[in-house]
């Protein structure tokens, strides 16, 4: 699948599909399935795929339309009325803006689909910092360095995703330019502005110059399907023609120096308004991450993984809504109807019950489990070894 220019709003700190209050989206990642274009259905998308049942709907936008009536590159809309400044005002990046900055591409295995994102890079060998959502879902990451076309296969050490910050280890990589970090004490309002991104998913880096109109600002984002929400606080404000791709990517300053990194901007209003996560505070959750710190929002690697998808809860277990072939659950013989009872002799009473009895354990532990074949009135007992599950 190859990275095209359409752009959808994907998952945030509840991997969700989220739309921030008062008309913003969370979440500036292209999404792309075979089709080059979003195909949600309203069976919904699962967001850590079946793992916790939820599963959240994500907008499928007109061609060439970019979240909030901006049309992407290579398309105009005046007809819009929404007074939003289109994203053809942005430009290539410069060779200077380039430096430290990739493009990522995910692919959502269980999901049909491929995000494209944007990072940056920390540290020589290969630490990349990103957004959580731009992620979330992944069995696999690719990153490219554009100015050279290199293209490595990336992990993910952690993540914190009520702070929409990711860390990726890039594999055998040596000598990697990288982005210089703000020292002078962040961005101020009226303080002019760059976002750099992957705009639209192309893999091309494009600047869009801005101002600072607000710092520790907090945002509330919701989704319209479930009502659920999530704040993230500490963020800068500012204007810029952010489109979708440029989650991930630096917000630099007049020296050049990053102060954010993009995650969300509007799509509605009068104006382009878009967030950044601010430097400082991503710093300190690579930081924790580093140190080896679970704990606090953190999660270290990768979780372990069953592959299903929970129903409602009736007080006799874990009810199975589906499977996923060619998970662990699809090799135990679960099945739709299935009801989990115990995990390592320990009852499960519902979903939450069985999340809580899996959540310490790591990819290839063995656990036990205990379930009952409503059809054919059954129990059965088969150890299931765990494996390694999407970007929580």
């Amino acid at each position: 699948m190859r990275r095209g220019a359409a752009a959808g709003v994907v998952a945030g700190a509840l991997a969700l599909g989220l739309v921030v209050g008062g008309g913003a989206a969370w979440g500036i990642t292209s999404v792309l399935d075979g089709h080059d274009r979003p195909q949600v259905s309203d069976a919904e998308w699962p967001s850590r795929p079946w793992s916790d049942g939820e599963r959240p709907t994500m907008p499928d936008l007109p061609d060439g339309q970019a979240p909030g009536g901006r049309t992407g590159p290579g398309s105009s809309d005046d007809s819009s009325g929404t007074g939003t400044t289109s994203a053809q005002t942005a430009t290539p990046a410069s060779d200077a803006q380039q430096v430290g900055v990739v493009t990522i591409a995910s692919t959502l295995g269980y999901q049909g689909g491929e995000s494209a994102g944007t990072g940056m890079v920390l540290t020589t060998d290969g630490l990349v910092l990103t957004n959580h959502h731009v992620v979330e879902g992944a069995t696999s990451i690719s990153v490219t360095v554009e100015s050279t076309g290199q293209t490595y296969a990336a992990t993910v050490v952690g993540y914190d995703a009520s702070a929409d910050v990711a860390l990726l280890q890039l594999t055998d990589a040596s000598g990697l330019a990288t982005v210089t970090l703000d020292d002078d004490g962040g961005a101020q309002v009226g303080d002019e502005v760059t976002a750099v991104g992957n705009a639209e998913g192309t893999g091309d880096l494009v600047a869009a110059s801005g101002a600072v109109s607000g710092t520790d600002e907090t945002m509330t984002a919701s989704t319209s399907s479930s009502g659920s929400s999530e704040t993230l606080s500490g963020l800068l404000e500012f204007s810029a023609a952010v489109v979708g791709g440029d989650s991930g990517g630096p917000v630099l300053d007049d020296e050049g120096e990053v102060v954010g990194m993009t995650t969300a901007a509007s799509v509605g209003g009068t104006a382009t308004v878009a967030y950044a996560v601010d430097i400082v505070d991503a710093v300190a959750v690579v930081q924790q991450i580093e140190a080896g710190h679970a704990g606090d929002g953190v999660v270290l690697g990768y979780p372990a993984f069953l592959g299903i998808g929970l129903g409602a809860d009736d007080g006799t277990g874990a009810r199975v809504a589906g499977v996923l072939d060619g998970t662990p659950a699809a090799t135990a013989g679960l099945a739709a109807g299935d009801v989990i009872t115990a995990v390592d002799g320990t009852a499960v009473t519902s979903a939450d019950a069985l999340a809580a009895a899996l959540e310490g354990h790591a990819p290839g532990d063995t656990v036990t489990l205990t379930w009952k074949s409503v059809a054919a009135g059954t129990s059965t007992e088969a150890a299931v070894t765990l494996a390694q599950g999407p970007v929580g």
